[in-house]
Parts: structure tokens; sequence; C-alpha cells
């Protein structure tokens, strides 16, 4: 697991480089995608749902991009999308379009169908966490 750990704190950071993140905030980009695996990992482990772990695990990631973001004065955008991309999809989509090619419909749909779910849980999880600091930002103006 630790080295599951550092491969994505590590897969972070290079994903921070390459979409440009400024340098002295890739370090905390990679935190935070990192924490993100922390509790992923440990969520399987304890409860071995899948969907379960990535939620929190995107809840987690966007909380902290938020953090960070308020902390440092930048984009919310510089640690999210770099932390998030850990928990995407990628295998499950390759493996439903191999299958699909290759004849075996029913497993392309199952993948499909699982990289749509995780997706989706990703996204809920992005937009709780926006929605929620959109209301104290509210709350705060409106004092």
């Amino acid at each position: 697991m630790l080295i599951q750990i550092i491969g994505s704190f590590l897969a972070v950071v290079s994903l921070s480089v390459i979409f440009g993140v400024p340098k002295k905030f890739i370090i905390y980009s990679g935190i935070a995608g990192a924490v993100g695996q922390i509790l992923y990992f440990l969520i399987i482990s304890i409860n071995g749902s899948q969907l379960i772990a990535v939620f929190a695990a995107a809840l987690v990631v966007a909380f902290l991009a938020h953090i960070m973001a308020r902390l440092f004065k930048a984009p919310v955008t510089v640690f999210l999308v770099p932390g998030i991309i850990p928990t995407v999809p990628g295998l499950d989509m390759y493996r439903a379009v191999y299958n699909l090619i290759v004849g075996q419909n029913s497993l392309a749909q199952q993948h499909m169908l699982l990289a749509l779910k995780i997706a989706g849980m990703i996204a809920l999880a992005i937009f709780i966490i926006d929605s929620l600091f959109g209301l104290k930002r509210t709350k705060k103006t409106a004092n």
C-alpha cells in the first residue's frame, strides 16, 4: 500500500508539471492526491466498496483543494485537477473499449457501467464540496 501511495503522489506531481501548475504549488497538489489515495485504500481494505472509496477520496481531495486554494490564494483547479486524477477510472474505460473491440459485449458493458458509476461519484463529491464552499461564501457576503 505504501508503494501505491508514493506512486500516486509522484503521478500527481508529474501531472501537475504537465498541467503547468506553478512550482510552489506542485508538492501541495501531490499531497492532496496522496491523502485521497490513502483514504481510498483504507476504505477498500475495510469496506471493500470501490464506489464508496472513490466518493470519499474525491470528497477529501476536493475539500483539501478548496482549503489550499484559500491558504495560498490560488485557483481551486490548481490542486483539484491533478489531485483527482488517481481516482479516475481509466483502467475500466480501457477494458470497456478493449472488450467491445474483441466482441465481449457483456464484459464491455460491465466495465463501462462501473467507469460511469465511478465518474459519477467523483463528480458528485466535487459538486457537494463546491456547493458547501459556495454556501459559506454566500453567507459571508450576505452579512
